[in-house]
């Protein structure tokens, strides 16, 4: 490999959630990836075996907890205690997608706060630091104990949408909570934002209501961390052509996608979604609306950084 990295004390792993993306990380990195297998015993049990030795290594482990969640979640888990048992020197977590991180609050009474569990999990098992992409709230950093580098998509979005070199851009946040996400790419593209105010009366059910700032003539960008049903993503769009914008493009880091996300999608005034492969895109989520831009390279320099004791936030400057 071309760019090989020669220090032989620092490892990438994968498990099953990522495994293009855990090579591409790997070969930016400039190492092969780890040898390990997970395997299933006839119950369903997971059965997990590193075949090399990482003993003294700083390991770095990828795996998004996506769908299927537990299972992921499960593997990670016991990746972790083999890698703690084998006497890795650290064990750092690559997790592009942090699942359960919308239970990040209790809504309502007698809701769990699952987000916060994930992370004592996590540590119970031995992690020593967590690298994860776009929190669903910033501040999920809080619920570890252990060092969190939280990376950003918004440059690696705001790059695409400058090559396109559009004209009139707005960019829209679905909802209050996004606003800083917008900003951000905002900035980026030296544009004005826009809020959508809109009232959710049930989970995964979104009703728009006003739009704050000025879309009419305008190419509107939708911004948000996470697409899951499309709902809320769709709905704003139709929003945006129905005040008069001229076109609506929408990104987000996580295409979670679940459900009928993909028909919304592809029935709704959204020109293209652009997306990170922070969650792979199996063939039912594929779409010629979607395109899907690779987080690949920003997480080799982070995991680079991270072993060389370099600093992080530097790489957004």
């Amino acid at each position: 490999m071309s760019n090989h990295y020669n220090d032989p004390f620092l490892k990438v792993f994968s498990l099953n959630s990522n495994p293009e993306l855990a090579e591409e990380i790997a070969e930016q990195v400039g190492v092969e990836l780890g040898k390990s297998s997970v395997k299933r015993f006839s119950d369903g049990e997971i059965q997990i075996n590193i075949e090399e030795s990482i003993r003294g290594c700083d390991v770095f482990v990828v795996q998004s907890t996506s769908s299927p969640v537990n299972d992921h979640l499960m593997e990670l888990l016991i990746m972790i205690d083999a890698l703690k048992r084998a006497s890795a020197r650290t064990i750092n977590i690559v997790m592009p997608y942090y699942g359960y991180a919308r239970q990040d609050r209790k809504a309502r009474s007698r809701e769990p706060i699952t987000s916060k569990l994930i992370a004592d999990l996590l540590e119970t098992a031995g992690a020593d630091r967590v690298i994860t992409l776009d929190l669903h709230a910033a501040q999920i950093q809080g619920f570890f104990d252990i060092p969190i580098d939280h990376l950003l998509g918004v440059k690696i979005l705001s790059d695409y949408f400058e090559e396109k070199n559009l004209e009139d851009v707005v960019v829209v946040s679905p909802d209050h909570g996004g606003v800083s996400r917008a900003r951000m790419l905002a900035d980026r593209l030296k544009a004005p934002i826009a809020i959508i105010d809109k009232r959710r009366p049930k989970p995964n059910v979104a009703e728009v209501m006003n739009i704050v700032g000025q879309v009419e003539g305008k190419t509107a960008i939708l911004i948000d961390d996470i697409i899951d049903t499309a709902g809320t993503i769709t709905l704003a769009a139709n929003a945006m052509i129905e005040n008069g914008a001229k076109e609506v493009y929408a990104c987000c880091t996580h295409p979670v996608l679940s459900g009928p996300a993909i028909e919304r999608i592809d029935n709704s005034k959204i020109k293209e979604l652009a997306v990170t492969n922070s969650i792979p895109l199996t063939e039912d989520k594929q779409s010629p609306k979607i395109k899907q831009l690779s987080v690949g390279q920003l997480i080799a320099e982070s995991i680079k950084r991270v072993h060389e004791h370099r600093s992080i936030s530097s790489l957004f400057d």
